[in-house]
C-alpha cells in the first residue's frame, strides 16, 4: 500500500494550525536545515566531530555537551559575527558580505521581504558559508538563521534543491556538538522531505547525474540518520531534547521508502510503543502526536505492521484515543486505526478491544474537523464488516489471546458454549491454556474474574473438562484466586472450584 502525497498532506496540513500552540515545545523548536553527511554521525553518546576541518576531523570527548545543549536559538542569534574577518580571509566573498550584512540583525518582517525577493541567493551563501567556514559560533550562527527562515515559511526549503545547487555537496559532515546535531537533523528531515526526484538532470541534491562527482548519496544521508534517530530513542543525550527531536525527524522522513525500510531494520518500531500514552503537558500532546504520525506512516508497510499486530501497539492507541481531547491526536490515531482494520486479525482484535464503541462514543463529541468526522465513519463501517466477518469463537479466541477479557455477551450465552465447545480442542487445548495462564499473569480483577468463570464453563461443556483442567494444574491457581480482594473475583474462583469438584451430574444446578 503506498503512501500518497495527498493523504500525507492530509495530516500534515494540520500541523500549521496547531504551531502557535506550540511555541513552547522543545521537540519543534523550529524546521530547521543543514548539509550533515549523515552516514558519519557518530554516536551521541560518546563522541562528536571536532571543530575542524571534515576531511580530516578526529573524534573527540563531549566535556561540555550538555552546556551547549541548553543553547537556544535566541541566544545563539544575539551573537556578532565578524563576517569582514572572514572575507579578508577569503572565506567568504565580497557579494556574501553585503548580502550577509543586509540580513544580519534585521527584522523579521525586513528578512522576508529580502528572502521573497532574492531568497536563493541567500540559501547559496548559507550553504557556502556552511562549507567553508569551520567556527562553531558562526556554524551555529547560520544554522540559527536557516532554522529562523524555515519556521516562517517551510516552503522555502525547496530553495535548497535549486538547479544552481546541483554541485555543491549539501550533505557535508561538520557535526560538532548537541546544538548543531539537533538542529542538523530536524532540517536536514524537512530539506529531504520536499526534495525532487528527477530535476535538471539532478537526482537529489548534491547528486548530480553525471556521477562525476563523488557526493553523498540520498540513501546514505538517509540511513546514516535513521541510525542516529534510534540511537538518540535508546539513549538520548539530552534528558528532555534527544527523544523529542528524533521523534520529530521520524515524524517527517518515514514517508521516505529507504527510511521505513531502515528504520523496522534497526527494530526501531518497538522504540515507538513505550511513547504512545496518554499526555497532559502541551510538550508531551506534541511527542504524542509525532508519535502517532510516525505509526500511522509505518502503517502503510508490510515489515512494520507484522510488529505493530504483535505488540501491545493497538492496545495503547485506542486507550489514548478514548481519553484524547486534542483534535490532531484522535485524527492521526483514527486514520492509523483505519489503515489496519483491513491487516490480518487487526481488525478482530480492535473488536475485541471495544474500538467501536469507542468510535461510537468519539462519534457523539463535537469536532469541528470534517476530515475526522468522515474518518471516524468510515472506521466505523469497517469495523461492522469486521463484525459481521467474524463467528463468535473467532471474535471469543482474539480477546482470549489477547489476555484482555470484560463480560461480553458470549461468555454467558448457554448457546455459545454448546455450539463451540469442540472448538476450544484446536491446536492441543490452546484456549484452555491461555486461560489458565492469564490467571498466573494478569493483574485485572474484570479479566481474573471472567478467565475463571470460562474454565467453569469448558468443565461444565466438554466431556473431558474437568480431566483436561485438572491436568493442566489449574486447581491450585484457581484456589488462590478465592482469596482475592476483588468480591468479582472470590465469587467465580469459587463456582470455578464447585465444578471443578463436582461432577457434570450436579456441577449444571448450581447458581451462576
Amino acid at each position: 500500500m503506498g503512501l500518497g502525497n495527498k493523504e500525507f498532506n492530509l495530516i500534515r496540513s494540520h500541523v500549521a494550525q496547531d504551531e502557535h500552540d506550540c511555541s513552547m515545545v522543545v521537540a519543534r523548536d523550529a524546521y530547521q536545515y543543514v548539509m550533515p553527511k549523515l552516514i558519519y554521525f557518530p554516536s551521541p553518546s560518546h563522541f562528536c566531530l571536532s571543530a575542524t576541518n571534515p576531511k580530516t576531523s578526529k573524534l573527540r570527548g563531549f566535556p561540555t555537551a550538555m552546556d551547549q545543549a541548553e543553547l537556544t536559538t535566541e541566544q545563539v542569534l544575539s551573537r556578532d559575527i565578524p563576517w569582514e574577518t572572514y572575507m579578508s580571509t577569503k572565506l567568504i566573498s565580497s557579494t556574501s558580505l553585503q548580502l550577509l550584512r543586509r540580513y544580519d540583525h534585521r527584522s523579521e518582517s525586513h528578512r522576508a521581504q529580502l528572502l521573497d525577493d532574492d531568497g536563493l541567493s541567500y540559501v547559496r551563501v548559507f550553504v557556502r558559508v556552511l562549507r567553508d567556514i569551520f567556527k562553531e559560533d558562526t556554524v551555529e550562527y547560520v544554522l540559527a538563521l536557516i532554522d529562523e527562515m524555515l519556521a516562517a515559511n517551510p516552503k522555502r526549503a525547496r530553495l535548497f534543491h535549486d538547479s544552481t545547487l546541483a554541485y555543491e555537496d549539501t550533505y557535508e559532515p561538520f557535526l560538532r556538538n548537541w546544538f548543531i546535531q539537533e538542529k542538523s537533523c530536524k532540517i536536514l528531515a524537512l530539506i529531504v522531505s520536499v526534495r525532487p526526484k528527477n530535476q535538471n538532470g539532478v537526482v537529489s541534491n548534491g547528486e548530480a547525474s553525471d556521477g562525476k562527482n563523488p557526493f553523498t548519496t540520498i540513501d546514505d544521508v538517509l540511513i546514516g540518520l535513521v541510525k542516529w534517530l534510534c540511537e538518540q530513542l535508546k539513549k538520548p543525550f539530552h534528558p528532555t531534547r534527544g527523544v523529542p527531536t528524533a521523534i520529530n525527524c521520524l515524524s517527517t522522513l518515514l514517508k521516505e521508502p529507504v527510511v521505513r525500510s531502515s528504520f523496522v531494520q534497526a527494530d526501531g518500531v518497538k522504540l515507538l510503543v513505550p511513547l504512545i500514552s496518554p499526555a497532559s503537558t502541551q510538550q508531551s500532546i506534541q511527542l504524542l502526536y509525532e508519535t502517532c504520525l510516525c505509526i500511522w506512516l509505518l502503517s502503510y508497510y508490510e515489515p512494520a505492521i507484522e510488529y505493530l499486530a504483535t505488540s501491545r501497539t493497538l492496545p495503547r492507541l485506542i486507550d489514548v484515543v478514548k481519553s484524547s481531547t486534542k483534535e490532531k491526536v484522535v485524527r492521526v490515531i483514527v486514520l492509523t486505526l483505519k489503515n489496519l482494520m483491513s491487516k490480518g486479525t487487526l481488525g478482530a482484535q480492535m473488536v475485541d478491544l471495544q474500538l467501536p464503541q469507542v468510535v461510537q462514543s468519539l462519534k457523539a463529541q463535537a469536532w469541528s474537523d470534517e476530515d475526522l468526522l468522515e474518518a471516524l465513519n468510515s472506521l466505523e463501517e469497517g469495523l461492522k464488516d469486521n463484525i459481521k466477518k467474524l463467528s463468535s469463537f473467532d471474535m471469543y479466541k482474539q480477546e482470549v489471546l489477547l489476555g484482555h477479557l470484560d463480560w461480553s455477551p458470549m461468555h454467558k450465552d448457554p448457546i455459545f458454549w454448546r455450539e463451540n465447545i469442540t472448538n476450544f480442542e484446536e491446536n492441543d487445548f490452546q484456549i484452555p491454556r491461555v486461560l489458565i495462564t492469564i490467571l498466573d499473569t494478569s493483574s485485572d480483577p474484570r479479566t481474573l474474574a471472567v478467565a475463571c468463570y470460562d474454565i467453569s464453563q469448558f468443565i461444565q461443556h466438554h466431556p473431558s473438562g474437568r480431566i483436561i483442567v485438572t491436568d493442566l494444574k489449574a486447581k491450585e491457581r484457581v484456589m488462590k484466586l478465592m482469596n482475592h480482594e476483588n468480591a468479582e473475583v472470590t465469587k467465580n474462583a469459587l463456582l470455578c472450584i464447585q465444578r471443578l469438584f463436582l461432577g457434570a451430574k450436579y456441577a449444571s444446578f448450581l447458581q451462576v
